[in-house]
């Protein structure tokens, strides 16, 4: 907007503006004199357009006044969450797991994890609740990638995670946020309406994404179906943290159902060919990731997952040449999501033709 505005357009309108009379070649006292103002002048206009920037809520927007933003309609950014899991203890019997027994991935960067409830081994081993130690969605770690304790614990022999930790958010982004501004201000939500009920489940920090169903079961019935920042259920703590949300908001009189969206496992079979420089082992954990991502990119958005889009994220992964009899849930077809599901990675099973 202010581009024009450069210190040589600004020194010539200030020298037009100046007495005839005067000497205004360059060099001279007039010229010299202007010159400085005109320099300032120039820096004034490209902070104005700074101005223009942080006014207004954009994808340009800085964070800090995007939040400065959002405050003034009493949006805030929600916080990150810590992902949630079970760690199973191997080790000689009757040992006792404390809560707050510490554990991790390998690695140059583990992630730590703590238990949150005591265990006691029996028949080798014991399987207790843990969440990550700091918030974040590099919680989300796969089954199988804990493997070290920290500490001084004599009877354990070994420790694993048998099921994936889920649920970990980071810090709201500024996209997020962003999106959540326009919402509240380009979808009107009043009396109770489908966008009242998704704003106020939005509100809660480690929600991802809603669904909201209104009369889904007679009159004066909502049903609200939840997604996690992840795009996985949402654990029983968020589903209730929403929950009481939506209560002391809801209208007199609505009957609210919240619930979880239901996982639909994918899972996917094929022979591979790979290179020698890589192993099957390699290609499935890089697929794994590939098809997480794929998957939740489709949750609440596409009901179709495409045997097509697999292939291409199979073909993607490095070291693999080539693949035979790729299968989804055991067939060739595209499948379809049922309504209120979201479609999650299940098993991956590969050989090496």
């Amino acid at each position: 907007m202010f581009e024009q505005q450069t210190k040589e357009s600004i020194l010539k309108r200030m020298l037009d503006a100046s007495p005839e009379e005067l000497d205004k070649r360059q060099g001279s006292v007039t010229f010299d004199l202007l010159s400085p103002a005109a320099i300032e002048l120039a820096h004034a206009y490209i902070q104005l357009e700074q101005v223009l920037t942080f006014g207004f809520a954009g994808p340009a927007q800085p964070g800090e006044f995007l939040d400065k933003r959002c405050r003034e309609i009493g949006l805030s950014r929600r916080p990150g969450v810590k992902a949630s899991g079970k760690v199973t203890f191997t080790g000689k019997k009757d040992t006792t797991i404390p809560a707050g027994v510490e554990v991790s991935t390998e690695g140059e960067n583990p992630v730590y994890f703590v238990t949150k409830e005591q265990g006691i081994i029996t028949a080798d081993t014991v399987t207790v609740a843990a969440e990550a130690k700091a918030e974040g969605r590099s919680g989300n770690v796969a089954a199988g990638m804990i493997k070290l304790t920290t500490g001084n614990i004599t009877g354990i022999i070994s420790v694993t995670n048998q099921t994936v930790f889920i649920n970990g958010a980071d810090i709201e982004s500024d996209e997020s946020l962003l999106q959540r501004y326009y919402d509240r201000l380009q979808r009107p939500s009043t009396s109770g309406n489908v966008w009242h009920y998704r704003q106020w489940a939005l509100e809660v920090a480690g929600i991802g994404d809603v669904k909201v169903t209104p009369v889904w079961n007679g009159n004066g019935t909502v049903k609200v179906t939840l997604l996690s920042d992840d795009k996985r259920a949402p654990i029983p703590s968020l589903v209730d943290a929403v929950r009481t949300n939506i209560e002391k908001y809801r209208p007199v009189g609505a009957q609210v159902t919240v619930v979880p969206a239901v996982e639909f496992p994918v899972h996917v079979s094929a022979k591979l060919k790979v290179n020698k420089a890589g192993t099957a082992a390699e290609v499935t954990a890089a697929f794994t990731k590939g098809l997480t991502q794929y998957l939740a990119e489709l949750a609440f958005k596409e009901p179709i997952v495409r045997h097509t889009r697999i292939g291409a994220i199979l073909l993607n992964v490095p070291y693999m040449i080539d693949f035979s009899e790729l299968k989804i849930n055991g067939g060739t077809a595209n499948l379809e999501v049922p309504e209120g599901q979201a479609a999650v990675a299940g098993t991956v099973s590969f050989l090496e033709s």
